[in-house]
């Protein structure tokens, strides 16, 4: 079945079954392999893409339900967008798995709130999950790339999902 996507601003002609995920597209039928398979059930966010400006999991999205959305990839940012530059500038990465979404999630942010206090990015943020740990660069990165001043006070730390609690050890 073939359906037409506005992906980074052209018209993308797919082959995909509606209830396809969008991620799979991206991935598998257009060769964009910015957006990253995590979890496959939208819980970490390695998957996120913005859909009408809004942050989407693309693992659990399927293309049916983005018909007219005019979807945004890492790719469609081109690699300079101000807050891929402060990424850089306060070197978030460390695996770099998670990092396509977590920027896609803050650009989404900087969008809606230029200014965002620190609980607008938590609030943002919270969900997308970085194995690594560089939650306090993520702020900072986002701050830069808000014109924020930076303070030498940590802030709160951005929250992350509890673990699963450990199966009971069986007895021999």
């Amino acid at each position: 079945m073939a359906a037409t996507l506005q992906i980074n601003g052209k018209a993308m002609q797919v082959k995909a079954a509606p209830e396809t995920p969008l991620l799979w597209v991206l991935r598998d039928e257009l060769g964009m392999t910015g957006s990253k398979y995590g979890c496959g059930v939208g819980q970490c966010g390695a998957c996120t893409v913005l859909a009408d400006g809004q942050p989407i999991r693309s693992c659990s999205t399927p293309i049916s339900v983005l018909a007219t959305a005019k979807i945004t990839t890492i790719e469609g940012l081109g690699g300079a967008h101000p807050v891929q530059v402060a990424w850089e500038s306060h070197d978030v990465p460390q695996c770099g798995y998670c990092q396509s979404g977590q920027i896609m999630s803050a650009v989404a942010l900087l969008a809606a709130k230029p200014k965002p206090s620190d609980d607008d990015i938590s609030g943002a943020m919270d969900g997308n999950i970085c194995r690594c740990g560089t939650y306090q660069r993520i702020r900072a990165a986002i701050k830069e790339a808000a014109g924020l001043p930076q303070v030498a006070s940590a802030p709160p730390p951005l929250s992350i999902p509890p673990a699963p609690a450990p199966a009971s050890a069986a007895k021999i």
